[in-house]
């Protein structure tokens, strides 16, 4: 009989979304123009994603005169750790596309379509000192300390954000504030050589485990803790900590 191997993480495509939802910054680079950052930046399931930018800038006018042909574009987000760290980036996300730009007067349409799901007060300043742009993404190329990997357009549309992104900055904010010493229970995982004169930080955690963020005096590791079974809502995702930080012995490492 054929075993399949457990999933340990995300795949790159759920990766991505999971950034880009999580990602406070993003530039947008338009071949010819110094990059401009966004204030707003959405992935739909279409696979485009929606943008603002200041409607005074270089990008934002060459785009709108190009018509419905739009322009080549990339768009650059950083995905930071939501605690003081050493290094605090976790990923860059490159998507690439095309850039175009959206009618004048449905942009405050698009800006409430937008405000459904992405709750951002930039997006106040559409029509004002704000223009929205879609970028018609063809691929994506997400880069961390374990490598780069790159997804296509529809491996996008089908993938979906880990369900507690939304949550994550809170949960492990309150990781560090107040359970240091379920921390410390989740570091009994770590090679006691690793662990030696490091401070054990939480990086990152999914519905699939929980990511370390080891600052040693000569470089930073990250280390993946991989659950038993992936959680599928809060309580279950707390059980699955909990059982981690009881049992330092019971699953393997993943070096990132």
């Amino acid at each position: 009989m054929t075993h399949t191997a457990p999933v340990v993480a995300p795949h790159t495509a759920e990766r991505v979304h999971s950034a880009c939802a999580n990602a406070e910054s993003a530039m947008l680079a338009v071949p010819g123009l110094d990059p401009v950052p966004t204030s707003v930046h959405l992935l739909r399931q279409c696979g485009d994603i929606v943008i603002a930018v200041p409607a005074n800038s270089v990008a934002a006018i060459l785009v709108t005169s190009c018509g419905n042909t739009g322009t080549p574009a990339v768009l650059e987000l950083t995905d930071q750790a939501p605690l003081p760290l050493r290094e605090p980036v976790r990923a860059l996300v490159w998507l690439r596309g095309w850039v175009h730009a959206v009618p004048g007067n449905t942009q405050r349409a698009l800006a409430v379509a937008v405000a459904e799901d992405h709750p951002n007060p930039a997006l106040l300043d559409v029509c004002h000192t704000a223009t929205l742009l879609r970028l018609v993404v063809d691929s994506a190329v997400v880069a961390d300390t374990s490598g780069a990997d790159s997804v296509s357009r529809e491996q996008l549309r089908q993938a979906q954000p880990d369900p507690f992104c939304a949550m994550e900055g809170a949960w492990l904010q309150h990781l560090h504030a107040d359970h240091a010493d379920v921390i410390d229970r989740l570091a009994r995982h770590l090679p006691p050589a690793l662990r030696r004169g490091a401070l054990v930080h939480p990086l990152a955690i999914d519905r699939y485990g929980v990511t370390l963020r080891v600052e040693a005096t000569e470089a930073d590791h990250d280390i993946r803790l991989p659950f038993t079974t992936p959680a599928h809502d809060v309580e279950s995702l707390s059980r699955a900590v909990q059982a981690l930080a009881a049992n330092p012995f019971e699953h393997g490492l993943h070096r990132i």
